[in-house]
Protein backbone atom coordinates (compact mmCIF):
# COMPACT_ATOMS: atom_id res chain seq x y z
CA UNK A 1 0.00 0.00 0.00
CA UNK A 2 2.03 3.35 -1.19
CA UNK A 3 1.37 6.81 -0.42
CA UNK A 4 1.97 10.36 -1.11
CA UNK A 5 2.22 10.98 2.35
CA UNK A 6 2.00 8.93 5.68
CA UNK A 7 0.76 10.80 8.95
CA UNK A 8 1.13 9.58 12.57
CA UNK A 9 -1.10 10.71 14.98
CA UNK A 10 -4.31 11.64 14.09
CA UNK A 11 -5.05 14.70 16.68
CA UNK A 12 -5.19 18.00 15.85
CA UNK A 13 -2.14 17.86 13.58
CA UNK A 14 -3.03 15.17 12.07
CA UNK A 15 -6.61 15.00 11.45
CA UNK A 16 -6.01 18.78 10.40
CA UNK A 17 -3.08 17.49 7.94
CA UNK A 18 -5.16 14.94 6.40
CA UNK A 19 -7.84 16.88 5.39
CA UNK A 20 -5.47 19.49 4.30
CA UNK A 21 -3.19 16.41 2.27
CA UNK A 22 -6.46 15.15 0.59
CA UNK A 23 -7.88 18.00 -0.75
CA UNK A 24 -4.21 19.19 -2.34
CA UNK A 25 -4.28 15.82 -4.69
CA UNK A 26 -1.93 13.74 -2.44
CA UNK A 27 -3.04 10.35 -1.68
CA UNK A 28 -2.79 10.09 1.95
CA UNK A 29 -2.87 7.92 5.03
CA UNK A 30 -3.88 8.76 8.58
CA UNK A 31 -2.32 6.36 11.37
CA UNK A 32 -4.29 6.60 15.15
CA UNK A 33 -3.51 4.11 17.26
CA UNK A 34 -6.13 5.27 19.96
CA UNK A 35 -9.00 7.24 19.03
CA UNK A 36 -9.60 10.19 16.29
CA UNK A 37 -9.06 13.73 17.95
CA UNK A 38 -6.08 12.92 19.99
CA UNK A 39 -5.79 13.99 23.10
CA UNK A 40 -7.80 17.81 22.86
CA UNK A 41 -10.96 15.76 21.95
CA UNK A 42 -11.07 12.61 23.57
CA UNK A 43 -9.20 13.75 27.07
CA UNK A 44 -7.86 17.26 26.97
CA UNK A 45 -9.42 20.34 25.81
CA UNK A 46 -12.94 19.44 25.05
CA UNK A 47 -13.94 17.06 27.92
CA UNK A 48 -12.23 19.83 29.99
CA UNK A 49 -14.14 22.70 28.55
CA UNK A 50 -17.23 20.78 28.28
CA UNK A 51 -17.24 20.35 32.50
CA UNK A 52 -16.08 23.79 33.00
CA UNK A 53 -19.37 24.98 31.29
CA UNK A 54 -21.77 22.83 33.75
CA UNK A 55 -19.74 24.67 35.96
CA UNK A 56 -20.27 28.40 34.92
CA UNK A 57 -23.44 27.72 34.53
CA UNK A 58 -23.68 26.08 38.80
CA UNK A 59 -21.67 29.12 39.60
CA UNK A 60 -24.29 31.64 37.60
CA UNK A 61 -27.08 29.63 39.81
CA UNK A 62 -25.15 30.63 42.71
CA UNK A 63 -25.09 34.85 41.80
CA UNK A 64 -27.88 34.72 39.96
CA UNK A 65 -29.76 37.12 42.64
CA UNK A 66 -27.04 39.81 41.12
CA UNK A 67 -29.45 40.05 37.72
CA UNK A 68 -32.78 39.76 39.24
CA UNK A 69 -33.15 35.99 39.01
CA UNK A 70 -34.55 34.04 41.57
CA UNK A 71 -33.34 29.80 41.69
CA UNK A 72 -35.19 27.60 44.08
CA UNK A 73 -33.59 25.98 46.74
CA UNK A 74 -33.54 22.76 45.47
CA UNK A 75 -31.07 23.62 42.60
CA UNK A 76 -28.33 20.73 42.48
CA UNK A 77 -25.78 19.35 40.12
CA UNK A 78 -25.98 15.87 38.27
CA UNK A 79 -22.53 14.91 38.35
CA UNK A 80 -23.42 11.52 36.30
CA UNK A 81 -25.00 13.89 33.60
CA UNK A 82 -22.10 16.26 33.62
CA UNK A 83 -19.96 13.57 33.31
CA UNK A 84 -22.58 11.59 30.47
CA UNK A 85 -23.15 14.96 28.69
CA UNK A 86 -19.13 15.26 28.18
CA UNK A 87 -18.89 11.61 26.81
CA UNK A 88 -21.73 12.26 24.35
CA UNK A 89 -19.84 16.28 23.50
CA UNK A 90 -16.59 13.95 22.33
CA UNK A 91 -18.34 11.23 20.99
CA UNK A 92 -20.18 13.63 18.92
CA UNK A 93 -17.07 15.59 17.74
CA UNK A 94 -14.60 12.76 17.43
CA UNK A 95 -17.14 10.84 14.87
CA UNK A 96 -17.35 14.11 13.06
CA UNK A 97 -13.78 14.44 12.49
CA UNK A 98 -13.58 11.00 11.40
CA UNK A 99 -16.30 11.51 8.96
CA UNK A 100 -14.54 14.67 7.49
CA UNK A 101 -11.61 12.65 6.95
CA UNK A 102 -12.88 10.36 5.34
CA UNK A 103 -14.81 12.58 3.16
CA UNK A 104 -11.41 13.89 1.72
CA UNK A 105 -10.76 10.83 0.58
CA UNK A 106 -8.36 10.30 3.28
CA UNK A 107 -7.43 6.19 4.44
CA UNK A 108 -7.94 5.95 8.22
CA UNK A 109 -6.04 3.16 9.99
CA UNK A 110 -6.78 3.10 13.72
CA UNK A 111 -3.50 0.90 14.35
CA UNK A 112 -0.21 1.78 15.82
CA UNK A 113 2.23 2.74 13.18
CA UNK A 114 5.97 2.24 13.47
CA UNK A 115 8.86 3.49 11.55
CA UNK A 116 10.62 0.68 10.18
CA UNK A 117 13.19 2.54 7.69
CA UNK A 118 13.24 3.97 4.17
CA UNK A 119 13.94 2.10 0.69
CA UNK A 120 14.30 3.52 -2.01
CA UNK A 121 13.56 6.82 -1.42
CA UNK A 122 9.87 5.78 0.45
CA UNK A 123 9.52 5.31 4.24
CA UNK A 124 8.48 2.03 5.28
CA UNK A 125 5.45 2.11 8.03
CA UNK A 126 3.95 -1.07 10.22
CA UNK A 127 1.10 -1.01 11.57
CA UNK A 128 -1.51 -3.96 11.97
CA UNK A 129 0.40 -6.32 10.78
CA UNK A 130 0.44 -4.54 7.39
CA UNK A 131 3.53 -2.97 5.86
CA UNK A 132 2.72 0.67 4.15
CA UNK A 133 5.10 2.90 1.86
CA UNK A 134 4.66 6.89 1.53
CA UNK A 135 7.24 9.50 -0.21
CA UNK A 136 6.57 11.88 2.66
CA UNK A 137 5.85 11.85 6.75
CA UNK A 138 4.09 13.77 9.03
CA UNK A 139 4.76 12.89 12.72
CA UNK A 140 1.72 13.86 15.08
CA UNK A 141 2.43 11.97 18.04
CA UNK A 142 1.47 13.97 20.62
CA UNK A 143 2.36 14.58 23.96
CA UNK A 144 2.41 12.41 27.45
CA UNK A 145 1.13 13.22 30.60
CA UNK A 146 4.46 13.83 33.22
CA UNK A 147 4.70 12.04 36.09
CA UNK A 148 6.84 13.05 38.57
CA UNK A 149 8.98 10.68 41.06
CA UNK A 150 7.61 11.89 44.18
CA UNK A 151 8.12 9.08 47.05
CA UNK A 152 4.77 7.36 47.77
CA UNK A 153 2.78 8.78 44.30
CA UNK A 154 2.95 5.39 43.05
CA UNK A 155 1.42 3.70 46.41
CA UNK A 156 -1.38 6.24 46.32
CA UNK A 157 -4.58 6.20 43.78
CA UNK A 158 -3.69 9.42 42.09
CA UNK A 159 -5.45 11.28 39.57
CA UNK A 160 -3.98 12.46 36.20
CA UNK A 161 -6.57 14.78 33.86
CA UNK A 162 -7.87 11.51 32.39
CA UNK A 163 -9.45 10.00 35.60
CA UNK A 164 -10.62 13.60 36.86
CA UNK A 165 -12.65 13.91 33.53
CA UNK A 166 -13.82 10.45 34.31
CA UNK A 167 -15.02 10.69 37.71
CA UNK A 168 -18.87 10.52 38.60
CA UNK A 169 -17.81 10.95 42.81
CA UNK A 170 -16.77 14.10 43.64
CA UNK A 171 -13.71 14.10 46.44
CA UNK A 172 -14.49 15.92 49.83
CA UNK A 173 -10.71 17.49 49.64
CA UNK A 174 -8.49 18.03 46.31
CA UNK A 175 -4.89 18.63 46.44
CA UNK A 176 -3.67 19.27 42.74
CA UNK A 177 -0.15 19.13 42.40
CA UNK A 178 0.76 21.94 39.68
CA UNK A 179 -0.79 25.54 39.08
CA UNK A 180 -0.04 25.33 35.15
CA UNK A 181 -3.34 26.44 32.96
CA UNK A 182 -4.57 22.44 33.47
CA UNK A 183 -4.14 22.65 36.91
CA UNK A 184 -6.15 25.70 37.55
CA UNK A 185 -8.72 24.60 35.55
CA UNK A 186 -9.13 21.41 37.33
CA UNK A 187 -9.05 23.74 40.38
CA UNK A 188 -11.67 26.45 39.17
CA UNK A 189 -14.30 23.40 38.30
CA UNK A 190 -13.65 21.74 40.94
CA UNK A 191 -13.70 24.83 43.89
CA UNK A 192 -17.33 25.78 41.70
CA UNK A 193 -18.51 21.96 42.61
CA UNK A 194 -17.94 22.65 46.06
CA UNK A 195 -14.76 20.40 46.71
CA UNK A 196 -11.81 21.39 48.86
CA UNK A 197 -9.20 22.30 46.56
CA UNK A 198 -5.33 22.91 47.27
CA UNK A 199 -2.87 23.91 44.74
CA UNK A 200 0.77 23.22 45.28
CA UNK A 201 3.47 25.03 42.78
CA UNK A 202 6.96 25.23 42.59
CA UNK A 203 7.12 28.01 40.78
CA UNK A 204 6.86 31.80 42.30
CA UNK A 205 3.34 31.88 40.54
CA UNK A 206 0.71 30.36 38.92
CA UNK A 207 0.17 29.56 35.30
CA UNK A 208 3.55 29.18 34.06
CA UNK A 209 4.72 31.69 31.22
CA UNK A 210 1.78 33.66 31.28
CA UNK A 211 1.80 37.00 32.39
CA UNK A 212 2.12 37.26 36.14
CA UNK A 213 0.40 40.28 37.06
CA UNK A 214 -3.23 39.19 35.58
CA UNK A 215 -2.13 35.40 36.97
CA UNK A 216 -1.85 36.92 40.20
CA UNK A 217 -5.50 38.66 40.34
CA UNK A 218 -6.70 35.17 39.17
CA UNK A 219 -4.92 33.51 42.12
CA UNK A 220 -6.20 36.05 44.46
CA UNK A 221 -9.94 35.61 43.10
CA UNK A 222 -9.63 32.12 43.49
CA UNK A 223 -8.33 32.19 47.31
CA UNK A 224 -10.90 34.24 47.86
CA UNK A 225 -13.15 31.47 47.37
CA UNK A 226 -11.78 29.30 49.48
CA UNK A 227 -8.90 27.69 47.27
CA UNK A 228 -5.74 27.24 49.07
CA UNK A 229 -2.25 28.50 47.28
CA UNK A 230 1.07 26.92 48.21
CA UNK A 231 3.62 28.60 45.73
CA UNK A 232 7.60 28.14 45.49
CA UNK A 233 6.49 25.06 47.02
CA UNK A 234 7.74 21.58 46.33
CA UNK A 235 5.22 18.04 46.74
CA UNK A 236 8.29 16.03 48.66
CA UNK A 237 5.74 12.87 49.32
CA UNK A 238 2.91 11.31 49.05
CA UNK A 239 0.31 9.58 51.16
CA UNK A 240 -3.00 8.61 52.23
CA UNK A 241 -3.64 11.12 54.03
CA UNK A 242 -2.29 13.67 51.31
CA UNK A 243 0.69 15.32 50.05
CA UNK A 244 3.64 16.43 51.82
CA UNK A 245 4.87 20.02 50.83
CA UNK A 246 8.56 21.37 51.60
CA UNK A 247 9.56 25.11 51.59
CA UNK A 248 12.11 27.00 53.21
CA UNK A 249 13.25 23.97 55.09
CA UNK A 250 10.02 23.35 56.57
CA UNK A 251 7.34 20.56 55.94
CA UNK A 252 3.90 20.04 56.00
CA UNK A 253 1.02 17.81 55.51
CA UNK A 254 -1.62 19.47 53.25
CA UNK A 255 -4.76 16.80 53.48
CA UNK A 256 -6.89 15.73 50.64
CA UNK A 257 -9.04 12.51 49.74
CA UNK A 258 -7.78 12.45 46.41
CA UNK A 259 -4.40 14.04 44.80
CA UNK A 260 -4.40 15.59 41.06
CA UNK A 261 -1.19 15.64 39.36
CA UNK A 262 -0.83 17.79 36.61
CA UNK A 263 3.17 19.12 36.04
CA UNK A 264 2.75 19.22 32.70
CA UNK A 265 3.13 17.30 29.55
CA UNK A 266 5.79 16.03 27.38
CA UNK A 267 6.55 15.00 23.54
CA UNK A 268 5.78 11.61 23.08
CA UNK A 269 8.75 10.19 20.97
CA UNK A 270 9.15 6.88 21.70
CA UNK A 271 7.13 3.76 20.42
CA UNK A 272 7.33 5.26 16.97
CA UNK A 273 10.57 4.85 15.04
CA UNK A 274 12.05 8.44 14.67
CA UNK A 275 15.43 6.71 15.58
CA UNK A 276 15.50 4.25 12.44
CA UNK A 277 15.19 7.84 10.50
CA UNK A 278 18.21 9.83 12.96
CA UNK A 279 15.87 12.66 13.25
CA UNK A 280 17.56 15.33 15.48
CA UNK A 281 16.09 16.13 18.23
CA UNK A 282 15.87 19.90 20.66
CA UNK A 283 15.69 19.81 24.26
CA UNK A 284 12.49 17.92 24.87
CA UNK A 285 10.86 17.55 21.77
CA UNK A 286 11.64 17.01 17.50
CA UNK A 287 13.77 19.68 15.99
CA UNK A 288 11.82 21.62 13.07
CA UNK A 289 12.05 24.84 10.87
CA UNK A 290 9.72 27.46 9.89
CA UNK A 291 8.22 25.01 7.78
CA UNK A 292 7.75 21.98 10.29
CA UNK A 293 10.40 20.13 8.41
CA UNK A 294 12.88 17.90 10.28
CA UNK A 295 16.20 17.07 9.75
CA UNK A 296 15.20 14.81 7.31
CA UNK A 297 13.75 16.55 3.96
CA UNK A 298 10.83 14.56 3.77
CA UNK A 299 9.90 13.97 7.36
CA UNK A 300 8.03 16.62 8.79
CA UNK A 301 6.72 16.92 12.80
CA UNK A 302 3.28 19.06 14.35
CA UNK A 303 1.98 19.33 17.84
CA UNK A 304 3.40 18.49 20.93
CA UNK A 305 5.66 16.35 19.45
CA UNK A 306 7.77 19.64 18.94
CA UNK A 307 7.63 20.90 22.53
CA UNK A 308 7.33 24.71 21.12
CA UNK A 309 3.35 25.24 22.08
CA UNK A 310 1.31 22.51 22.94
CA UNK A 311 -1.69 23.71 22.31
CA UNK A 312 -4.29 22.23 19.28
CA UNK A 313 -4.29 25.53 17.61
CA UNK A 314 -0.94 25.71 17.20
CA UNK A 315 -1.05 22.09 16.39
CA UNK A 316 -3.84 22.42 13.39
CA UNK A 317 -1.76 25.81 12.25
CA UNK A 318 1.98 23.87 12.40
CA UNK A 319 -0.67 21.23 9.90
CA UNK A 320 -1.43 23.61 7.79
CA UNK A 321 2.06 25.08 7.19
CA UNK A 322 3.76 21.91 6.72
CA UNK A 323 1.34 20.79 4.19
CA UNK A 324 1.70 23.35 2.14
CA UNK A 325 5.38 23.38 1.76
CA UNK A 326 4.81 19.56 0.85
CA UNK A 327 2.49 21.44 -1.87
CA UNK A 328 4.66 23.82 -2.95
CA UNK A 329 2.76 26.64 -1.55
CA UNK A 330 4.29 29.65 0.41
CA UNK A 331 3.67 29.64 4.00
CA UNK A 332 5.74 30.02 7.08
CA UNK A 333 5.16 29.22 11.10
CA UNK A 334 4.98 32.05 13.40
CA UNK A 335 4.63 31.70 16.86
CA UNK A 336 4.28 35.16 18.14
CA UNK A 337 1.11 35.34 17.38
CA UNK A 338 -0.57 32.51 19.06
CA UNK A 339 -2.91 33.08 21.70
CA UNK A 340 -3.71 31.52 24.95
CA UNK A 341 -6.41 31.00 27.02
CA UNK A 342 -7.10 29.55 30.91
CA UNK A 343 -11.27 28.15 30.65
CA UNK A 344 -11.66 29.06 34.72
CA UNK A 345 -14.04 31.46 36.18
CA UNK A 346 -13.44 34.37 34.96
CA UNK A 347 -10.77 33.73 31.85
CA UNK A 348 -7.69 34.88 31.38
CA UNK A 349 -6.15 35.23 28.17
CA UNK A 350 -3.31 36.23 26.20
CA UNK A 351 -1.35 37.02 23.08
CA UNK A 352 2.28 37.91 22.36
CA UNK A 353 5.03 39.14 24.72
CA UNK A 354 4.67 39.39 28.24
CA UNK A 355 6.37 41.54 31.04
CA UNK A 356 8.60 39.28 32.31
CA UNK A 357 9.84 38.19 28.70
CA UNK A 358 10.67 41.16 27.91
CA UNK A 359 12.38 42.19 30.75
CA UNK A 360 14.42 38.97 30.77
CA UNK A 361 15.35 39.97 27.13
CA UNK A 362 16.25 43.72 28.51
CA UNK A 363 14.07 44.87 25.86
CA UNK A 364 11.97 48.60 26.06
CA UNK A 365 8.28 48.42 26.41
CA UNK A 366 5.83 50.28 28.47
CA UNK A 367 2.45 49.33 29.62
CA UNK A 368 -1.25 50.67 29.29
CA UNK A 369 -3.89 49.28 31.71
CA UNK A 370 -7.80 49.40 31.22
CA UNK A 371 -9.95 47.86 33.96
CA UNK A 372 -12.86 45.91 31.79
CA UNK A 373 -15.56 48.51 32.78
CA UNK A 374 -14.62 50.21 29.68
CA UNK A 375 -16.19 47.66 27.58
CA UNK A 376 -20.39 47.51 27.69
CA UNK A 377 -20.49 43.98 27.23
CA UNK A 378 -18.49 43.28 30.70
CA UNK A 379 -20.51 45.82 32.51
CA UNK A 380 -23.70 43.71 31.27
CA UNK A 381 -22.64 40.51 32.04
CA UNK A 382 -20.22 40.34 35.30
CA UNK A 383 -21.61 42.35 37.76
CA UNK A 384 -19.88 43.02 40.75
CA UNK A 385 -16.63 42.01 39.37
CA UNK A 386 -13.57 43.55 37.96
CA UNK A 387 -11.40 42.83 35.39
CA UNK A 388 -8.09 43.73 33.55
CA UNK A 389 -6.99 44.52 29.93
CA UNK A 390 -3.34 45.31 29.40
CA UNK A 391 -1.29 46.34 26.64
CA UNK A 392 2.58 45.84 26.53
CA UNK A 393 4.35 48.76 23.64
CA UNK A 394 7.72 48.40 22.31
CA UNK A 395 9.63 51.90 22.04
CA UNK A 396 7.53 52.80 18.93
CA UNK A 397 4.41 51.71 20.46
CA UNK A 398 3.34 49.09 18.63
CA UNK A 399 1.57 46.13 20.80
CA UNK A 400 3.66 43.68 21.31
CA UNK A 401 1.61 41.82 23.87
CA UNK A 402 -2.05 41.58 25.29
CA UNK A 403 -2.95 40.40 28.60
CA UNK A 404 -7.21 40.03 29.72
CA UNK A 405 -8.36 38.64 32.97
CA UNK A 406 -12.12 38.65 33.13
CA UNK A 407 -15.12 37.22 30.63
CA UNK A 408 -15.28 36.65 28.04
CA UNK A 409 -11.46 36.88 27.49
CA UNK A 410 -11.34 33.94 25.33
CA UNK A 411 -13.33 36.19 22.60
CA UNK A 412 -11.42 39.68 23.13
CA UNK A 413 -8.64 38.15 22.95
CA UNK A 414 -9.11 37.93 19.30
CA UNK A 415 -8.63 41.65 18.50
CA UNK A 416 -5.72 41.26 20.20
CA UNK A 417 -4.13 39.17 17.35
CA UNK A 418 -4.68 41.35 14.94
CA UNK A 419 -1.51 43.46 15.18
CA UNK A 420 0.54 40.77 14.74
CA UNK A 421 -0.97 39.96 11.28
CA UNK A 422 1.05 41.41 8.15
CA UNK A 423 -2.23 41.00 6.18
CA UNK A 424 -3.75 43.92 7.55
CA UNK A 425 -3.51 47.39 6.72
CA UNK A 426 -2.48 49.66 9.29
CA UNK A 427 -5.43 51.85 8.51
CA UNK A 428 -7.78 48.64 9.68
CA UNK A 429 -5.87 47.83 12.73
CA UNK A 430 -6.41 51.49 13.46
CA UNK A 431 -10.26 51.82 13.55
CA UNK A 432 -9.86 48.26 15.67
CA UNK A 433 -7.98 49.14 18.36
CA UNK A 434 -9.05 53.15 18.45
CA UNK A 435 -12.63 51.15 19.13
CA UNK A 436 -10.90 49.30 21.97
CA UNK A 437 -8.58 51.74 23.72
CA UNK A 438 -10.66 55.23 23.37
CA UNK A 439 -9.69 55.92 26.71
CA UNK A 440 -5.70 54.90 26.57
CA UNK A 441 -4.37 58.15 26.24
CA UNK A 442 -1.32 57.42 23.54
CA UNK A 443 -1.63 58.66 19.90
CA UNK A 444 -2.93 56.54 17.62
CA UNK A 445 -1.49 57.73 14.78
CA UNK A 446 2.01 56.87 15.45
CA UNK A 447 1.12 53.70 16.89
CA UNK A 448 0.79 51.67 13.86
CA UNK A 449 3.47 51.48 10.73
CA UNK A 450 2.49 50.66 7.13
CA UNK A 451 2.69 46.90 8.26
CA UNK A 452 1.83 45.97 11.65
CA UNK A 453 3.88 43.14 12.48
Amino acid sequence: MRYDIAIIGGGPAGYTAAERAAAGGLQTVLFEKKAIGGVCLNEGCIPAKTLLYSAKLWDNLKTASKYGISVPDAAAFDMEKIIGRKNKIVKKLTGGVKMTVSSYGAAIVEQEALIVGEENGLFRISAGGEMYEATYLLVCTGSDTVIPPIPGLAEVDYWTSREALESTVLPRSLAIIGGGVIGMEFASFFNSMGVRVSVVEMMPEILGAMDKETAGLLRTEYRKRGIDFYLDTKVTAVGKEGVTIGKDGKTSLVEADKVLVCVGRKASLGRVGLDKLNIELLRNGVKVDEHLQTSHPRVYACGDITGRSMLAHTAIRESEVAVNHILGVEDLMDYDCIPGVVYTNPEVAGVGKTEEELKAAGTGYHVQKLPMVYSGRFVAENEGVNGLCKLIMDDDDRIVGCHILGNPASEIIVIGVLPYSADIPWRNSRKVYSRILRPVKFSMKRSFPDVVH
